[in-house]
């Protein structure tokens, strides 16, 4: 592990610099904190107008600390940050934790880099600032003034907003719901979230990161922390609303949006996505606790019908329908329960199972070579004890035998229930007080396995490429005053990286269109060349299925009067000349170069699909082939590549292919392209592969 992050998160002696003798002020309360968390390291309050604080030695200055300090907890006000920060590196901190508010996020943007500059020059690194502070049971250090540490348990939570932070401190208790470590990341100065998801996947206390995100400074070093790293994380992302979203020149900008690109990033990412703060703590709850699920055979056991209907209903709707269980398993169950019971899936013991049913029924289901995950319910009757029902679940789990299996288990009832469930959390075992919660948070344990197997590392060997001419491209458009490649541009840098594109070239005469066409082969189709033009269609700029020079000279005239007459101060190159692709199923590939996660890749199916249903998935660019054919599989109409009502199977290989060939330009690219699409790619039947018929580029502003 980094020893300065080591001696900043986990320190052997802290300064509080700003510390005070008032009650009401966040430097007494860090120091009474750190008192009452019993912190086993040396605590020195740093205030020169005090001598003595909470019966505590106060010193001047950080530099009259006559012993090694590794961390500083500053909460002096912002214009003296920076000259405690030069003090701190004078002395040998190793990390700074700024408590303080009134640097970036009130605009105060150079001051906070001047902080951070300063302290880098002196070796340290700095935690914040705008923060809480940071809280470890492992440690009993209560640096923050959250009012205390949280609930004892393996999970460890990051978290951008240290209002949250100090909500969800006090929220562990009812939750039942154990942490570490709780640190506020604030404005992200220097230590960001990917630095501390490598310190936690490194540390011995932690089985599973937490985070609450508003925002990324570097998405791409985020996704590289979060694959490299072998524990589950569960993230809530904030701020995910397309409100405000600026409008977009190409299609892949107007369907790209906060919410789709984070989910596509955070996925290749192997992060288990919860959709609110219930959901955070729910699946923190079964992912700190358990073993991820290995397969898809959840099998549920409960003593009432109605309990059992909703969880089947809950793993039908969260992605994992219940399957009845094979013979051997339903006659183990009968076993165990009146002949009036069922031992189908869920297995339903009826209202009078009581302890011993509950064991034998929990220990053989559990220990069962078919059951991959176990899901145990109880509603409260007046003939049983919920706290021996516990018990009961307990000792079959561990008579089992099993431990590379997860369990949830939820109690539904009243006082005696909740704390039934509460024992046995403290057991490792997730409880909850709705069925539907107990499968979703196993069906997350199944998504994290699954995330786990899937090979994200974004390889592709794109064979031979010019990057060079597609640059040379790029630089005459830039010369000419374009921020925007015209088709048989675009066409020619998509070429360069593998694509295949139609035939196509330029005509800026009558004649030239004539001889083009007969060149390439009738039928072709003719379209408007103009760089203010990008929706050519919208502008009556597109000729389809062209047979003879007859209609050649025609369309070349009513093309350039239609643009004329829709754009008339666009600049006109010509009229293109490209072969009349035959036509299958249309889709598109589009890429936005993303302020936080750079160049993605985006794909759906064209027409009604992309236009009305904007069925589209994205990814961050470059992708893997396998990746590619992930993203296929993804979108709501998959099933048309795989051919219905008597189509044939679409070529989803050579498609695979060329979203990967397109993900590897766009990243190759990604200093000069801020927007693409190739649309529409027309995809033939397996076999016969795709061909881009239309192309665009959109170049970012230099």
């Amino acid at each position: 592990m980094d020893p300065i992050l080591t001696g900043l998160l986990k320190p052997k002696s802290i300064a509080i610099i700003g510390a005070s003798t008032n009650p009401t002020k966040i430097g007494y309360k860090v120091v009474l904190n750190l008192i009452e968390s019993q912190y086993k390291g040396g605590i020195y309050p740093v205030n020169p107008s005090a001598t003595e604080i909470l019966g505590l030695k106060c010193y001047p200055t950080v530099n009259d600390i006559p012993y090694v300090v590794d961390a500083a907890v500053i909460t002096v006000p912002a214009k003296g940050v920076l000259e405690v920060t030069k003090q701190c590196g004078e002395k040998g901190v190793k990390g700074l934790i700024i408590i303080t508010s009134g640097f970036g996020e009130v605009g105060e943007v150079e001051l906070e880099r001047e902080i951070v500059r300063v302290a880098r020059s002196y070796g340290m690194r700095v935690l914040g600032p705008n923060i809480v502070g940071t809280l470890s049971n492992s440690d009993h250090m209560n640096a923050s003034f959250a009012p205390f540490l949280p609930l004892p348990g393996k999970a460890s939570l990051v978290s951008q907003s240290g209002a949250l932070l100090i909500a969800m401190d006090a929220a562990t208790y009812t939750r039942r719901v154990g942490f570490d470590k709780m640190i506020s990341i604030g404005n992200m100065s220097d230590v960001d979230f990917a630095e501390l998801i490598r310190y936690l996947s490194e540390d011995p206390d932690t089985s599973c990161i937490t985070l609450y995100v508003e925002g990324l400074h570097d998405g791409r070093e985020f996704i590289n922390a979060a694959r490299a790293c072998k524990k589950p994380i569960i993230m809530l992302k904030a701020g995910v609303s397309e409100h405000g979203a600026a409008a977009a020149a190409s299609h892949t900008g107007s369907l790209a949006g906060a919410a789709k690109v984070y989910s596509a990033a955070m996925e290749q990412a192997g992060i288990t996505q919860a959709t609110d703060l219930n959901d955070l703590f729910d699946s923190t709850l079964a992912l700190s606790l358990q073993p991820t699920m290995k397969g898809d055979n959840l099998l549920i056991l409960t003593n009432g019908g109605g309990v059992g209907v909703l969880a089947t209903d809950a793993a039908e709707k969260y992605g994992l329908p219940l399957k009845f269980a094979p013979a051997e398993v339903q006659e183990e169950m009968k076993k165990h329960m009146p002949d009036f019971g069922s031992a189908k899936n869920p297995v339903d013991m009826t209202g009078m199972a009581g302890n011993d049913w509950y064991y034998e029924t929990t220990k053989s289901a559990f220990a069962h070579p078919w059951v991959d995950g176990l899901v145990v319910l109880y509603c409260q009757t007046a003939i049983t004890n919920p706290a021996e029902i516990a018990e009961a679940i307990h000792r079959g789990i561990k008579d089992a035998g099993v431990t590379d299996k997860p369990v949830t288990i939820s109690f539904v009832g009243g006082e005696e229930c909740d704390k039934a469930m509460e024992w046995l959390v403290e057991q490792g075992l997730p409880a909850y007080n709705a069925p539907d919660l107990a499968v979703k948070s196993i069906i997350n344990l199944r998504k994290q396995q699954q995330i786990s197997e899937i090979n994200n590392n974004g390889s592709y060997d794109p064979g031979k490429i010019d990057s060079e001419k597609a640059r040379a491209i790029i630089a005459a458009t830039r010369k000419a005053g374009r921020d925007a490649l015209t088709e048989i541009e675009a066409k020619q840098v998509f070429k360069c990286y593998g694509l295949p594109v139609t035939a196509t070239d330029l005509a800026t005469s009558e004649e030239e269109a004539v001889e083009l066409a007969e060149k390439i082969g009738f039928p072709i189709v003719m379209k408007i060349v103009s760089a203010d033009i990008l929706h050519k269609s919208d502008a009556g700029g597109v000729k389809v299925n062209i047979k003879n020079t007859e209609q050649v000279r025609e369309a070349y005239h009513t093309i350039l009067e239609n643009a004329r007459n829709y754009k008339p101060d666009a600049l006109i190159e010509g009229v293109a000349v490209q072969e009349m692709a035959p036509w299958a199923t249309e889709v598109i590939i589009g890429s936005i170069n993303d302020k936080t996660f750079g160049p993605t890749v985006m794909f759906g199916l064209g027409g009604i699909f992309v236009e009305v249903l904007k069925d589209v998935v994205f990814r961050v660019a470059p992708i893997s082939v396998e990746e590619a054919l992930r993203m296929q599989n993804e979108i709501r109409s998959a099933a048309i590549l795989d051919g219905t009502r008597g189509e044939l199977p679409r070529d989803k290989a050579a498609l695979a292919k060329a979203l990967a060939a397109y993900a590897y330009m766009v990243d190759d690219l990604k200093d000069e392209v801020a927007e693409s699409d190739a649309n529409p790619v027309i995809l033939y039947e397996a076999g016969k592969g795709v061909k881009v018929v239309d192309a665009r580029i959109i170049l970012t502003k230099k």
